[in-house]
């Protein structure tokens, strides 16, 4: 993924106004970030912890979009993958719904996936972060076609929000 920047970033959500945009925390690291490493930057609120938020290239543009979570019941704590790199890192995995893009999303509509709570998706599939014992299922597919898998499924999910 190349560099984005703060503007780049606002300018691509496509889930909420443009005031809303205008009032979302974006990492204040952009530059310290690992761009070539990343197949999307996600990032939760801090001030807001059930908020995150997710940019990435799709369809030949930046697009961005806000995410929520819920705090699972105790009953509802057990082990999942994300739904996007097909890890279950020691982090954790959260249900992470988005408003849909348009009117859908203004009448309330919403899509939801499970995704690593840390969103550092791109790490895991790398190994450049550890995701924790037996986090990751042996495979015999390389890094280079689990980054495929791995941005499909975002897309899919990403076709979902647009839609």
């Amino acid at each position: 993924m190349r560099p984005m920047t703060d503007r780049e970033i606002r300018s691509a959500f496509v889930n909420c106004s443009k005031g809303a945009a205008k009032r979302i925390p974006v990492p204040r690291d952009l530059d310290d970030r690992p761009w070539d490493d990343l197949d999307f930057l996600g990032w939760r609120d801090a001030g807001a912890p059930d908020r995150a938020y997710l940019v990435t290239r799709y369809e030949d543009r930046a697009r961005a979009i806000v995410l929520r979570s819920a705090p699972p019941a105790a009953w509802q704590v057990r082990r999942s993958m994300c739904s996007v790199c097909l890890t279950a890192p020691s982090a954790g995995v959260s249900l992470m719904v988005a408003p849909r893009a348009g009117r859908a999303g203004q009448d309330g509509n919403s899509v939801g996936t499970y995704l690593c709570a840390d969103l550092n998706c791109s790490l895991y599939i790398r190994g450049l972060k550890d995701a924790g014992p037996s986090a990751r299922l042996p495979e015999v597919i390389t890094v280079e076609e689990r980054i495929a898998r791995a941005v499909t499924n975002l897309e899919s999910f990403l076709a979902r929000v647009h839609r």
